[in-house]
């Protein structure tokens, strides 16, 4: 396997875990794609706390196992994966989750609503949808989860299950996922002040525009 992007991949997971969108146990999982191939490496692991290189595997967009070993239990997973870099040819990377707030959204089968400006700023501007509830790894549970993914839209809910992210890099990715993590989480205390207030979808729009003049002029300045 290519050196580099194996710690690529240990980057990752040490991104996720650093970013504190995981589950105390840190159970998850992160794959790459394999630039001009049709392949990733994937996080063959338990958890992605203290990943290494022998918790890492290579394997096919097809779903078949190219290099390393692969527990049933990880490899149940591996279409999720593998569903997203197919649907999106955008797609570099693919984390999945169970960040707490978010995952009790999930549990709820509960989407969330734009109420953190963050959100409307990556991709998300109508919110995280759920994707319906199928077997943990099951071609009823991708077909859910693509079924829910909306044109652009980096992140979907798990029903009963957890969290799935994707974006162009894996910087994005680990970005996304603690920004949906964070509104789940203020959504939860703002309950005690009355409840969570949406930002209205006509504003939802300068948002993403004034990130977009931001990134433009931070590029045209480097």
């Amino acid at each position: 396997m290519d050196k580099d992007l194996v710690d690529h991949v240990i980057w990752t997971a040490n991104a996720v875990v650093a970013s504190g969108a995981i589950s105390a146990n840190g159970h998850g999982n992160v794959s790459l794609r394999v630039p001009g191939a049709e392949e990733m490496y994937f996080t063959s692991a338990a958890g992605l706390k203290g990943l290494t290189a022998d918790g890492i595997v290579r394997v096919g967009l097809d779903g078949s196992l190219r290099e390393g070993e692969l527990p049933p239990i990880q490899g149940a997973v591996v279409a999720m994966h593998t569903a997203m870099y197919a649907d999106r040819d955008d797609v570099g990377c693919v984390i999945h989750t169970h960040s707490p707030y978010a995952t009790a959204y999930a549990v709820a089968r509960q989407p969330i609503d734009v109420w953190i400006e963050a959100l409307a700023m990556f991709g998300l501007a109508d919110g995280v949808p759920v994707a319906g509830y199928g077997p943990r790894g099951s071609e009823q549970a991708v077909a859910e989860i693509r079924s829910a993914v909306r044109p652009g839209n980096p992140a979907v809910l798990l029903a009963n299950h957890g969290v799935l992210v994707f974006h162009r890099t894996p910087a994005l990715a680990v970005l996304v996922g603690g920004v949906v993590e964070e509104a789940a989480q203020a959504s939860m205390n703002a309950r005690a002040l009355g409840g969570p207030v949406a930002i209205e979808p006509g504003l939802r729009a300068a948002a993403l525009q004034r990130a977009m003049a931001f990134e433009k002029a931070g590029t045209q300045s480097a």
